[in-house]
């Protein structure tokens, strides 16, 4: 078995499964600061931060984990010294700002739980196109390679 494709899919479905949480969980964190707002009944309001709650620890943080791991195991298996062409390098950067969003919102969802959120409904909007913008610059780096 070609272990580079291995690696590729499940870096792949990894990045897939991230992506997913990174773009859903600002959408509930909308939907939780207008609930606070409006002062919507706590048990919504309960219900927001399990549903944040899971979907960070279940499904973005390993997704996040694998997406790394695989994506270092794809560089070990091209070879240490593609890490000196450009679209990797900013590949990389893109995927590191991904990380500092992902660690963003897991202080977010920290506030939401403690009955500290700072944010408004319309900041979580703004935000959630963030990592829309990185996976846009991503592909195309990957896709055209530039040197």
């Amino acid at each position: 078995m070609n272990t580079y494709l291995l690696f590729k899919s499940i870096h792949l479905i990894a990045v897939i499964s991230w992506m997913a949480g990174l773009l859903y969980l600002p959408r509930i964190f909308v939907y939780h600061s207008d609930a606070i707002k409006n002062k919507k009944s706590e048990d919504l309001i309960s219900t927001f931060k399990v549903m944040e709650r899971r979907l960070f620890i279940y499904i973005m943080n390993p997704a996040m984990i694998a997406s790394w791991i695989f994506g270092m195991l794809l560089i070990h298996t091209i070879g240490i010294n593609n890490v000196g062409f450009l679209w990797l390098q900013l590949k990389l950067v893109f995927v590191l700002i991904l990380t500092i969003y992902h660690f963003f919102l897991l202080q977010c969802l920290r506030k939401f739980d403690g009955n500290n959120n700072s944010f408004t409904p319309k900041f979580y909007r703004i935000i959630n196109e963030i990592p829309t913008v990185l996976l846009i610059g991503i592909i195309i780096v990957v896709v055209f390679k530039p040197l």
